[in-house]
């Protein structure tokens, strides 16, 4: 088409007044053709009406109409001069045109019937005639001969399930494959298709998987290498008063608590390569599957398939696969409770160096008021609580506690290590400590991880419990001033301290947490106090210095 556009000239279809190809062209009275807009502009504009080519007189009437031949041919020459345009070679890889001569252009369809491959100017028969519309076309594929059946001479179209073969339909009527199950190629590749794409998400749930198990292994390694520090700081800080037949003890201590961290460092680092390996051959099946889940070449398809899909690459079971650091606490401080005198000095201090520790986990706590009891009143800031006499008038609320004059912190914690403090000074009755997310609202509870909470209280000004299932009575030699709770979710701790004294005063260690904790606040457990009790539980800064 594009060269058959050749024999006409441009130059037959200019406007003589616009000089471009015509715009609904129209004939005048002496023969001429011109642009409707053109001549009707030139003839309003001229006193004397004339032909611009032949200078004929033209009259304003009749009035002038399209020439609708002469627009047919002018349109039918701009599509061959458009098209002529953009019509090129084929790229490489591109597949050519089986009917063009000299300049191969690129295939826009190849037919399975006529096992051909046409451009667009030669695939217009199969878009116009009737009987090669009901041919088969494709996206145009190379090696269409590979597509009939080398027996027959007949294209395969049809998918044998018994023998895992396409076949033709001469293949299915004869012996070899008449009583098989049979059906048509392309019902066969959707079945395919939709098993590539679940095997495909299976492989995408695969690599996240091990991107997670990376990331975990990564920070397990951070989180190992902070503790390291914090161990190696903690036992510099005890060693350094010690004479200098400690200071071996010491380096030694280090040394192996650093090889450990190196032990721990070398197998995490063996076990990301491992999971990089295992990634990399994952995305390399995964586009593999995309590819072919997304060609429409059914035979490629079908025998790619079980090469693909049923020799998945070897991985490891990672589940149970993770990176632990042992450190050394417990050696520390059993070398330190064999030296002599001025060791056990140094080992008073231990407590405080752990409560330093400790408070490096500090989370901003905020009263909830949703939670609050109806006896309690609530700072504006969130920060304090105390009791009150009559009922305040709030709505009702499914997270408010009715029986037990108790609040909770507005932020609940699932997972790592938190601390806070409460200034109790003034106090004769408080409770604190931290409660699951499940905790009865509405009943009435006892104060017991059974009952889940996780608590230390104080009643009648001096006695101190750890409410266990049955209180614990504590002993302390000061009354605390300030209480700090300490939270390890994943180690299953609770602990609070005397942080002005810097002593423990108890925990609640080997607990399993299943939900969120949320720090928890009782201003009052007496009855009646008289008064006397009617100081806020505050929740204070934390002073790092201390």
């Amino acid at each position: 088409m594009a060269s058959s556009s050749i024999l006409l000239s441009e130059d037959q279809f200019l406007c003589s007044i616009c000089l471009d190809v015509f715009t609904e062209p129209v004939t005048t009275s002496c023969g001429h053709n011109f642009c409707m807009v053109c001549i009707t502009k030139y003839r309003d504009s001229n006193d004397l009406c004339q032909c611009p080519l032949c200078k004929e007189k033209l009259y304003r009437q009749p009035e002038l109409r399209v020439n609708t031949t002469l627009r047919q041919v002018v349109e039918n020459f701009k599509r061959m001069r458009d098209r002529g345009k953009d019509e090129s070679p084929p790229k490489p890889g591109k597949v050519a045109c089986d009917v063009c001569t000299g300049k191969k252009l690129s295939a826009m369809k190849s037919c399975l019937v006529c096992l051909t491959s046409y451009c667009e100017t030669h695939l217009e028969p199969h878009q116009i005639a009737p009987a090669l519309k009901r041919h088969k076309l494709i996206d145009p594929v190379e090696n269409l001969e590979d597509r009939i059946c080398k027996k027959h001479d007949r294209l395969l179209e049809l998918f044998c399930r018994t023998d895992q073969t396409c076949v033709c339909q001469t293949c299915v009527c004869q012996a070899d494959h008449k009583t098989h199950d049979t059906v048509p190629i392309e019902e066969e590749c959707g079945e395919r298709k939709a098993q590539l794409g679940k095997t495909e998400a299976e492989v995408q749930l695969i690599i996240q998987e091990r991107l997670k198990k990376v990331e975990e292994i990564r920070l397990s390694v951070d989180l190992s290498k902070r503790d390291v520090e914090r161990e190696i700081a903690d036992s510099v800080q005890v060693f350094t008063a010690l004479v200098r037949s400690i200071e071996k003890s010491q380096a030694e201590l280090i040394e192996v608590i650093e090889e450990k961290q190196k032990a721990v460092e070398r197998q995490a680092e063996g076990f990301i390569k491992e999971l990089e390996q295992e990634i990399t051959e994952l995305k390399r099946r995964s586009t593999d599957l995309k590819q072919l889940s997304q060609t429409e070449d059914h035979l490629q398809l079908l025998q790619n398939f079980p090469s693909i899909v049923y020799t998945p690459p070897p991985t490891k079971d990672w589940s149970e696969i993770s990176v632990h650091s042992d450190l050394c606490v417990g050696t520390v401080r059993r070398a330190v409770s064999q030296m002599e005198e001025a060791l056990s000095k140094e080992m008073e201090k231990l407590p405080e160096v752990k409560l330093q520790r400790i408070q490096q986990y500090t989370v901003d706590v905020t009263l909830d008021p949703d939670t609050a009891n109806l006896y309690l009143i609530l700072s504006e800031d969130g920060k304090q609580v105390r009791c009150g006499e009559i009922p305040q008038n709030l709505p009702d609320n499914p997270k408010r506690f009715n029986q037990h004059l108790i609040v909770l912190g507005k932020d609940g914690f699932s997972s790592g290590r938190f601390y806070y403090e409460v200034m109790v000074k003034g106090k004769t009755s408080w409770s604190l400590g931290v409660a699951r997310e499940s905790i009865d609202r509405t009943g009435i509870i006892t104060l017991s991880p059974e009952d889940g909470c996780w608590t230390v209280i104080l009643r009648d000004g001096n006695d101190y419990h750890g409410c266990t299932s049955t209180p614990v009575l504590l002993y302390l030699r000061e009354k605390p001033q300030k209480v700090g709770v300490f939270v390890d979710y994943e180690e299953g701790q609770v602990s609070f301290y005397d942080v002005e004294a810097r002593s423990h005063i108890y925990s609640f260690t080997g607990c399993t947490f299943t939900e969120k904790l949320f720090p928890y606040f009782g201003p009052s457990d007496d009855d009646d106090d008289d008064g006397q009790n009617s100081a806020p539980l505050i929740i204070s800064p934390v002073n790092h210095t201390c």
